[in-house]
């Protein structure tokens, strides 16, 4: 049978590196069953010139497109067909139509992983009828300083998040307007209140750029919007079956608090519990929600109470759940909304 070689990529953060062989491995059987019909037959990490690799066979050669998929997991730099001792470089063609620093230059406390928030978006694309290739929207509810819009904008999808805190807001909308200036990708921009009988509830961030002059005057353009506001109240912004896909990391307590009630709470439920049937609603059918969460803070039965609960049907994935720190283990669970 066909063997190849993945190369995993090198992660800058030292705990996470240590979890990416296997989260490969996992987020690989994902591919494999959703996009791929079961082709790759099992896998394992091995030892190459002492190097780290997962090794897999398939039911057949793969193709070309095969490769162009496995191309965006999220930890591989390099896939190989292993030919006796030999390995031979297979040509890679992932998604990503800008430049990697839209994803690395940011730095700050409390960031995730660029690396984890690639899987958690495959994974959860893989779980909806549209493929990791069409051009998606994807929203993030809780979406920070815009870690998940950056990879959405990557793969050329449109990108929409809503997040309470006005710092991030601020910081993210400085960020991505310097970053296109910097590019010289032609693109508008504009930052406008949102009021509502007159009251303001919120502060709205609206860009749409292209790859070239050409390119805009095509209407071939990506959208970015992003709001200053409670997640909550999202309806109030977004229109019901806007997105293709949700997904988002929930807060962990620790780094973020989550605001279910009063003051900070160590567990995202009582915040997931209000919000989730509210995302839901903006959920397209046959679109997927992801949520990445810290086990310390609820069990996943908990949240798959509460995604059943909001009319979704939880897809039975491997396992994602990884050490972080010692206050956070971190898993994913991804839910579909029936067609």
């Amino acid at each position: 049978m066909p063997r190849y070689a993945l190369l995993i990529l090198p992660a800058f953060n030292r705990v996470y590196g240590e979890s990416s062989v296997r989260l490969t491995r996992s987020e690989l059987a994902v591919f494999s069953s959703r996009a791929l019909a079961g082709e790759v037959l099992g896998s394992e990490e091995t030892q190459i010139g002492g190097v780290p690799y997962v090794a897999f066979e398939t039911a057949r050669p793969l193709t070309q497109p095969d490769v162009s998929l496995l191309s965006n997991l999220s930890s591989v730099y390099a896939v190989f067909a292993m030919e006796g001792d030999l390995l031979r470089p297979l040509a890679m063609k992932p998604l990503d139509r800008l430049s990697s620093d839209l994803i690395t230059i940011q730095k700050y406390a409390g960031k995730t992983n660029e690396h984890f928030t690639k899987l958690l978006l495959n994974v959860t694309v893989l779980a909806g009828d549209r493929e990791l290739g069409e051009r998606l929207t994807v929203f993030d509810p809780l979406c920070g300083r815009g870690t998940t819009l950056n990879q959405a904008l990557m793969y050329g999808y449109d990108a929409y998040g809503i997040d309470v805190d006005a710092k991030d807001f601020e910081a993210y909308t400085g960020f991505i307007k310097t970053w296109l200036r910097n590019k010289k990708l032609k693109h508008t921009a504009e930052t406008v209140p949102v009021r509502r009988e007159r009251a303001l509830v919120g502060r709205r961030l609206n860009v749409t750029f292209g790859l070239s002059k050409e390119a805009v005057k095509s209407g071939d353009v990506q959208h970015v919007t992003m709001v200053n506001a409670d997640t909550l109240r999202s309806r109030e912004f977004f229109k019901p079956r806007s997105f293709d896909v949700v997904v988002t990391d929930a807060p962990y307590g620790v780094q973020h608090g989550s605001k279910g009630g009063s003051g900070l709470s160590r567990s995202p439920l009582e915040l997931l519990r209000q919000a989730v049937p509210v995302w839901a609603e903006l959920l397209r059918p046959g679109g997927a929600m992801g949520i990445a969460w810290n086990t310390y803070g609820g069990k996943s039965a908990d949240l798959a109470d509460l995604l059943i609960g909001a009319g979704l049907q939880v897809i039975d994935y491997p396992d994602f759940e990884h050490w972080v720190d010692q206050a956070i283990v971190r898993d994913i669970i991804v839910a579909r909304k029936p067609a």
